[in-house]
């Protein structure tokens, strides 16, 4: 006896009630594991949260979401015989796929989210340790005449560090002065004094923060976006450290003071000058966040340009 076949109606394909144009219609949080293979190191297996969308025009009603699950597991699925180097390539791809089986689409992006680990040593008694960053990567395909696409990559990444703040310092510095001066110390050893022991000044935890976007096939270091970010700040953190390597720390961030303002151009002037292969329109984006230790508030700064201005701007210094 032949089963009789049941032909569902296809609802995503109706007209909807309020026909426009939706920006992004997609899924969120789907968590996938991804290979991130290295040269001459051993590959990097990431919990990678992704967000997948295309937009949707306005003569219909929904889109099959199941086809954004069905591109994510195609690309992965390559992945275990293709080497993949960076996960902006597989945002892209996966924004590629997903343009193909959304023949409605004219946009598609991809985003995904992860934390990354990284092995640091202690400053004074070299301990191994390992530190986690925040790393993020998104891509955009844009359909354009026949079967072409352009494609936007970013790739990033958020570093916790540490700040010392200039101004309560100098602060610190006129008072110290004071005292030694009441106790009848001579100008040139208090000046020698000041300039060999930091004076103390509050602290903050910054979170610095680089994305890079670029087009097509152009490469972006991860590893140096993360070596920016943390050589921007006051001193790096560490999750591991010995007494010796606690006063290391002080020390290091009280001999650095910096303002968020100051984190953001430094990060600026190093992205200039660590990637100097990089197209001028490469679309270059720095936050500072410096959560404050003796003020209720955070302090922010921001710079996004793209790396043609920024290289303009340095070079008049």
């Amino acid at each position: 006896m032949e089963v009789p076949v049941v032909k569902l109606p296809d609802i995503q394909a109706n007209k909807p009630q309020i026909p426009i144009n939706l920006t992004r219609v997609g899924v969120t949080n789907v968590k996938k594991l991804v290979e991130v293979k290295r040269k001459e190191k051993r590959p990097v297996v990431l919990i990678a949260t992704f967000d997948i969308f295309v937009d949707l025009p306005s003569h219909l009603k929904g889109a099959n979401l199941s086809r954004n699950f069905e591109a994510v597991d195609e690309v992965l699925e390559k992945a275990v015989n293709l080497p993949v180097y960076e996960i902006e390539q597989l945002c892209s791809d996966v924004a590629q796929s997903l343009l193909t089986r959304h023949e409605y689409a004219t946009r598609a992006e991809v985003i995904l989210k992860s934390e990354y680990v990284i092995k640091r040593e202690s400053p004074s008694t070299k301990m191994e340790c390992q530190e986690v960053v925040d790393i993020f990567a998104e891509a955009i395909a844009l359909r354009g005449e026949g079967e072409n696409m352009v494609v936007k990559k970013l790739i990033g990444a958020e570093v916790v560090g540490m700040t010392a703040c200039p101004c309560a310092q100098e602060i610190m510095r006129d008072n110290a002065k004071q005292e030694l001066e009441a106790m009848g110390i001579d100008n040139q050893k208090i000046a020698e004094f000041l300039h060999r022991v930091p004076m103390a000044t509050h602290n903050q935890r910054g979170r610095g923060i680089i994305s890079i976007e670029v087009e097509n096939n152009q490469f972006v270091s991860l590893e140096k976006i993360i070596e920016i970010i943390e050589n921007s700040m006051s001193s790096s953190v560490f999750e591991l450290l010995k007494r010796s390597d606690e006063a290391m720390v002080v020390q290091r961030a009280h001999n650095n003071p910096k303002f968020v303002e100051d984190c953001v151009r430094t990060m600026a002037k190093n992205v200039v000058r660590e990637f100097p292969s990089l197209a001028d329109e490469a679309i270059i984006t720095i936050k500072q966040v410096n959560e404050e230790s003796i003020h209720r508030h955070n302090a922010f700064a921001e710079r996004v340009a793209t790396l043609g201005d920024l290289r303009n701007e340095i070079s008049r210094e």
